[in-house]
């Protein structure tokens, strides 16, 4: 038995848990916030949420800066961690994958049980992040080997698996050309552009993309997420459509516009760490697609469509080889059956 730690901030976590679970020859326990997805193939423990609440009673979340995320006194926090240490005391779990939790994972491994950590981009060294990673028997890197995250430590690299990116959208085919339908009937076809910025954050406003489509008359744009906060449960026909996608630089995103090998202009926005810049940093090293540091003025998006066009999406080939999940899956397994082994 495997448990699946799943955070509840967007969506990415999500779909990365379901995933690796589809491919997962052991049982695979989901413990969330979030509601269990229809297609989750094992047991789910839902958690009380530790994050609800007067946020000025909360006190110091990081403990000194030896935590991440710790509200004092707080009701749902307690419970969550009583919830999973009762799961753990009941099924003897031969590993638990945190994705991603600092605290979930000292719980665990604090309880005996092996931990598995979903490495996230960035500055990673300081104290919290440093003890989880340190402690974990396993890091899942869902990006290459060949871009691999600049100043990790040997003994982090040393049992980090690179699984590239992967997505729940792997094993379809791409479409070879956007599609005909929304094609004029006259004059000459309007390129299709995405505007794929999904739900973990927002950091563009209605305005500054308002501007960009007034900008670039030969593109038609469509938007999922965002600043308007239109969404679909299943992008893929809106990601093959498109001539290009302008996404943040999220793992889930990218990886979904990976999958559909479609060229991308890619904006990363504020995060902790510095995640989405240190991901748009090993973008621009490969290549891989078209990379501003933030959301470029209205009269550049014409010009950057056309580079991101040019270029193709090809390349994303290098960033999610298709398989990304069975190798994560795999590996949490020769983890867990090596435990068992000693």
């Amino acid at each position: 038995m495997i448990g699946y730690y799943v955070h509840h901030q967007g969506n990415g976590h999500l779909h990365r848990a379901r995933s690796i679970a589809a491919h997962c020859p052991l049982p695979v326990t989901g413990l969330s916030s979030l509601p269990p997805p229809d297609d989750w193939p094992g047991p789910w423990v839902l958690l009380p949420r530790d994050d609800d609440g007067d946020r000025t009673a909360f006190g110091d979340v990081t403990a000194g800066g030896r935590l991440h995320w710790a509200p004092v006194l707080h009701a749902g926090l307690r419970g969550r961690m009583a919830r999973i240490a009762e799961w753990i005391a009941a099924t003897t779990p031969a590993l638990l994958v945190s994705d991603v939790s600092v605290e979930v994972a000292l719980l665990a491994r604090l309880l005996g049980t092996p931990t598995a950590v979903v490495a996230m981009r960035g500055e990673r060294t300081d104290p919290p992040h440093r003890t989880a990673y340190d402690l974990a028997e396993l890091l899942l890197a869902p990006w290459p080997s060949t871009l691999p995250e600049p100043g990790w430590p040997q003994h982090w690299r040393a049992k980090t698996v690179h699984t590239g990116a992967f997505s729940r959208f792997d094993g379809r085919a791409p479409s070879p050309s956007p599609s005909p339908s929304h094609e004029p009937t006259d004059g000459p076809r309007l390129r299709q552009v995405l505007l794929l910025m999904g739900s973990g954050g927002r950091d563009i406003s209605t305005t500054e993309v308002a501007a960009a489509r007034a900008a670039s008359p030969g593109w038609r744009w469509r938007t999922l997420g965002g600043p308007d906060g239109r969404w679909s449960t299943d992008p893929w026909p809106a990601l093959c459509e498109a001539d290009v996608v302008i996404t943040h630089a999220g793992q889930n995103a990218l990886a979904e516009c990976a999958a559909a090998r479609r060229p991308a202009v890619v904006v990363p926005q504020e995060r902790p760490f510095g995640e989405q810049a240190a991901t748009g940093r090993a973008l621009a090293r490969g290549r891989l697609a078209v990379v501003a540091a933030r959301w470029p003025q209205a009269h550049a998006w014409p010009s950057l469509l056309e580079q991101a066009r040019v270029h193709g999406g090809e390349r994303w080939s290098q960033w999610a080889p298709g398989d990304g999940a069975a190798r994560a899956a795999r590996a949490l397994a020769d983890v867990a059956y090596r435990g068992r082994a000693r």
